[in-house]
């Protein structure tokens, strides 16, 4: 196989990598969120739909950008995926942050354990992918 096509697999490789470390990056800042203790009352500044096409399948994407202020009174801003279709710009809710981290705060209820499960799947598919991708590839290449 072509040199142009060794490159393209690599360069795959590194998104299902890359895949990988953001979402395992996520789940930590949740769970930090969580195990903090410390909440705020936020307001929906914005709410949008993004559209994503798999497999010629799209799926919405619900997206919410809140403001709170935290306990010393700094004031935050942040972008959260994948909350409620019916929550409204305006409305008001609870969010957890980590001091260390405000900005990396979620207004999501704490589920660890199904955000574990989650985890946990979207690193099994993104392994199996860059498995079944360097097979192929390996195969292919005669290597």
């Amino acid at each position: 196989m072509g040199g142009g096509f060794t490159v393209l697999v690599w360069v795959l490789v590194a998104f299902f990598v890359w895949g990988g470390v953001a979402t395992v990056r996520r789940y930590r800042q949740r769970q930090a969120a969580w195990e903090s203790g410390l909440t705020a009352r936020a307001r929906v500044v914005r709410a949008w739909v993004t559209a994503q096409a798999v497999n010629n399948t799209v799926r919405r994407i619900q997206w919410h950008e809140y403001d709170y202020t935290t306990h010393d009174g700094r004031a935050v801003r942040f972008k959260e995926s994948g909350g409620p279709r019916d929550r409204g710009q305006g409305e008001e809710v609870l969010v957890y942050y980590a001091a260390h981290e405000p900005d990396k705060a979620t207004a999501s209820a704490p589920q660890p354990g199904k955000d574990l499960a989650g985890t946990v799947f979207v690193l099994i598919m993104l392994v199996v992918g860059a498995a079944v991708l360097l097979s192929q590839w390996a195969s292919l290449s005669g290597v």
